[in-house]
């Protein structure tokens, strides 16, 4: 088991985290073939699959925050933040993806992506690996 620290740079932004996994899934699996599965350590984050053409980032927040009505939330700690858990919990925390001779198997277009929902944080993705016979 390995762990990501990824750099957020915004309140919300995503980041294409492919390359820092496919780093680490050669370096440490370069001839193995097996499942990747991916744990961010945040309920204001998280992770998924996506198309990054340019301005798709915008458009998924833009389409995030009409998810998510404006309520009056009764989290005790701060309320502000009960979209942001929200989104979380519905978009994932985890992803498993099948990994070939160290490299992730992906579609055309797909990327590995962070969805920074309350940033600019350092977030924790744990990166397990199982190989298969």
């Amino acid at each position: 088991m390995h762990r990501l620290t990824i750099k957020t740079h915004k309140k919300r932004e995503i980041l294409d985290i492919t390359e820092h996994l496919e780093q680490l899934l050669w370096k440490q699996h370069a001839d193995k073939t097996g499942i990747c599965q991916l744990n961010l350590l945040h309920t204001t984050a998280a992770l998924a699959t996506a198309d990054l053409d340019p301005g798709t980032d915008l458009d998924m927040l833009d389409a995030f925050e009409h998810m998510v009505p404006k309520l009056s939330y009764r989290h005790p700690h701060n309320p502000m933040h009960v979209p942001d858990h929200i989104l979380s919990t519905l978009i994932g925390t985890s992803v498993s993806m099948m990994v070939e001779r160290g490299l992730l198997l992906l579609g055309t277009w797909q990327r590995v992506i962070l969805v920074e929902l309350d940033g600019p944080r350092e977030r924790e993705v744990v990166v397990g690996f199982v190989e298969s016979s």
